[in-house]
């Protein structure tokens, strides 16, 4: 080992996030003082962010597969099968805590990284999704990260060529020291032609691909798996940067040379970078890797061999070559001008080696290094339940007109016009439906296929009750897909929580995933693809806990998938599901009345699953002339939605009699979806869903300039319109601070 590295303290223990413990089963482990370079290496492997070593034994009761899933987790990305020989490639990660530090940068290398992992499986990046949540609007910092991660997410799609085309951005205090980026990426690759990271060959070479290697990113997973503190500023070095237009040459280049059959394994270096990615594809093949570190490309000079090992800098390949491609792989590199460079060989021995400098600054055992990570079970505690709230013992402060128009004007039901606006949702010429619906659609090629793509989950709902609102944020992507005519197929998750070592933050995660596996479970929803994000808090006041579901799901004719918009004057509405008017945790009960408070709605799989597919037998019949799932703000906001859509109003009934009219219009019932069809076609509907066993029933006619209900005061669709739009502009420039 080389002596011109510092010798290992405590203090230095403690500064690469290991803890006593863990460092003592370093020494059993390797039978010795870890180089500094080791230490390094196994902090880069054993943090949380890589190892999921608070998560990963709940994380292996998660349904993953089905008969359309050709990947589960465990690799870059999921695969599932959309037949004609294709196959769909995605999945989600967070960037939150870099984010934080450096908004634009952050967000860059988020989307970036996700882009990455798709296109390392051999599939070419259709499109793109985002989850974002904020703190509170009047927070000093927030107008500043909305800012710098919209621009951020839209800098590198816009400029990589790739559309984005949905979306979630929500508000509250909780996020204030602690931001969520999770960025999302679907892909379309051959299904028989899907690359894995698993090294095969004895004396194989692995080659170094794309851009060179820096100081930026370096410590940026250890960053990721620890708490913010006010001295978090502080690490903005561990921010990586992005390079958009160097990861589009990076695509082409790769895609050409897995065309031209070069590639046994491949791995994107995000990550733990190098480190990482060598290790991984070492192990999976059962095999050791011999890297010397001399040949690594790098931009900056005299970088030591810790400072390679753990650069997170982007844009960046690690790939076992087939050894008579060697000429024909570099040649193609060089023709898209990015580095090439054997940087090392596989070898029988299952040993991690590195040298540099003439020196051996690493030596050990492979396998270990991933199978030998710490695992947790971690103590937990379930959430209290909390009281039902009665719909009568909520007393109304506003008129249902001046509640409708104060949500619909508020900074979580507002238009996201401002943020997507930033993105190119269009580029590739295959978005069907853009974002502001309940779901994107993409279209497959040049075919009659399309993707419905979303990214969903009500965090407040998995505070109030992690399992209720861990099953609610799969069934409302479940939702999503089915709005707009799609049937879900496979979904991939973002764990967004707190601190694991809490029990309270322990068992918000555990009660979620029970929550998130019982719903794929009954909703044939399997999950293929995830990340797990924890210790989002800052100076121990944690995130709500925020598990974003991303879903896709197949229309085997995007012409007909339908949209929110209320199409022309005399369609009926009908409203599929049952209302019991339920506003615990409700956005009423929140931004009318003040309160958050109460058990969220609870969720009735069999009813999603009935009701899902009744409403997607409609529209893939064409019965359905609009359509649209209800969940924040309920009845009234979703109609409000549709007419603002398709700029009609709607003459609406009272409603049930049995509720007052507030839980009526506003309660947060699960399972349902607003649907308008011909006139002349009602009653057939309403016959049908009597005979699926599902409740429908008659609400309203579309048409004139107003949405009035019977006892209400009419609200001009121009009123809803100036409130929709107004929030996001107004905000941004600085004239609104709420």
């Amino acid at each position: 080992m080389s002596r011109n590295e510092p010798a290992i303290t405590p203090d230095l223990i403690a500064s690469h996030g290991l803890k006593p413990d863990e460092y003592e089963r370093i020494l059993k482990l390797i039978g010795r003082v870890p180089s500094f370079t080791e230490l390094g290496i196994f902090s880069a492997m054993w943090n949380e962010h890589c190892s999921y070593k608070s998560s990963r034994i709940h994380l292996r009761g998660l349904p993953t597969k089905a008969p359309w899933v050709i990947q589960g987790p465990g690799e870059n990305a999921g695969v599932i099968d959309i037949g004609d020989g294709l196959a769909v490639v995605f999945k989600m990660e967070s960037h939150n805590h870099p984010s934080f530090i450096e908004p634009y940068q952050g967000a860059t290398t988020g989307v970036g990284g996700i882009l990455r992992d798709v296109f390392t499986m051999g599939a070419r990046p259709i499109a793109c999704l985002n989850a974002l949540s904020f703190g509170a609007p009047s927070h000093p910092k927030t107008r500043h990260l909305v800012s710098g991660v919209v621009a951020g997410v839209g800098g590198y799609g816009n400029s990589f060529g790739v559309p984005t085309v949905g979306g979630q951005v929500r508000f509250h205090t909780r996020y204030d020291g602690n931001i969520l980026v999770n960025a999302m990426a679907v892909g379309l690759a051959e299904s028989d032609k899907i690359f894995y990271a698993a090294a095969s060959g004895v004396n194989m070479p692995i080659v170094y691909l794309g851009s060179k290697t820096g100081r930026d990113g370096i410590h940026g997973a250890t960053m990721a798996s620890a708490e913010f503190d006010d001295a978090s500023e502080e690490k903005r070095p561990t921010v990586q940067v992005g390079d958009p237009f160097a990861e589009k040459l990076l695509l082409e280049a790769c895609l050409e040379i897995m065309a031209k059959d070069c590639v046994i394994a491949i791995q994107d270096m995000g990550a733990a970078g190098l480190t990482c990615s060598a290790v991984e594809m070492g192990a999976k093949g059962d095999l050791g890797v011999d890297l010397d570190l001399d040949k690594v490309p790098t931009r900056e000079t005299g970088m030591s061999a810790y400072e390679m090992m753990l650069s997170e800098s982007q844009e960046r390949m690690l790939m076992v070559l087939k050894p008579e491609k060697e000429a024909e792989a570099e040649a193609i590199f060089r023709k898209w001008g990015l580095d090439f460079a054997i940087v090392g060989y596989t070898t029988p021995s299952k040993r991690f080696v590195v040298k540099h400098g003439g020196d051996v600054m690493a030596d050990l055992p492979i396998k270990e290094l991933g199978d030998e990570a710490p695992v947790y079970d971690r103590p937990f505690v379930d959430s209290p339940k909390l009281p039902e709230i009665k719909p009568q013992d909520v007393k109304p402060p506003l008129s249902n007109a001046e509640a409708l128009l104060k949500l619909i004007g508020s900074p979580d039901m507002c238009s996201r016009r401002w943020v997507w606006e930033q993105y190119d949702h269009v580029i590739l010429g295959n978005t069907v439906q853009r974002p502001g619906g309940d779901a994107a659609v993409v279209r497959v090629l040049d075919g009659p296929k399309g993707l419905a793509l979303t990214a969903d989950v009500t965090p407040r709902y998995c505070e109030a009750d992690p399992y209720q609102g861990g099953m609610q944020a799969v069934a409302e992507a479940w939702r999503n897909i089915t709005a707009v005519g799609g049937k879900p197929l496979a979904l991939t998750d973002n764990l967004n929580f707190g601190n694991p070592e809490r029990p309270e933050i322990m068992g918000q995660f555990v009660g979620c995933l029970r929550g998130i596996s019982a719903a794929c479970s009954a909703l044939d929803f399997p999950v293929v693809s995830g990340n797990v994000s924890l210790y989002n808090e800052t100076n121990g006041r944690g995130i709500l806990p925020t598990p974003t579901i991303g879903g896709v799901g197949l229309l085997d004719d995007f012409t007909k998938s339908a949209t929110l918009a209320f199409k022309r004057p005399g369609d009926v509405i009908l409203l599929v599901g049952d209302t019991q008017g339920w506003l615990g945790q409700s956005i009423y009960l929140r931004d009318v009345c003040g309160r958050e408070e109460g058990a969220p709605p609870p969720v009735d799989l069999a009813a999603e699953k009935r009701n899902g597919d009744f409403v997607r037998g409609l529209i893939t019949a064409g019965s359905a002339t609009a359509a649209h799932d209800l969940s924040d703000g309920g009845l009234l906001i979703g109609l409000a939605e549709m007419a603002l859509a398709g700029d009609i109003g709607a003459v609406l009934e009272a409603g049930a009699a049995s509720l007052p009219p507030h839980a009526w219009w506003f309660g947060e019932d699960q399972a349902r979806y607003l649907v308008t069809v011909a006139a002349d076609q009602a009653d057939a509907v309403l016959a049908a869903a009597k005979a699926a066993g599902v409740r429908g029933q008659r609400i309203g006619t579309t048409g004139g300039t107003t949405l009035a209900a019977a006892g209400e005061q009419p609200v001009e669709v121009a009123a809803l319109r100036q409130a929709f739009e107004h929030w996001f502009p107004a905000y941004m420039r600085g004239d609104v601070d709420r």
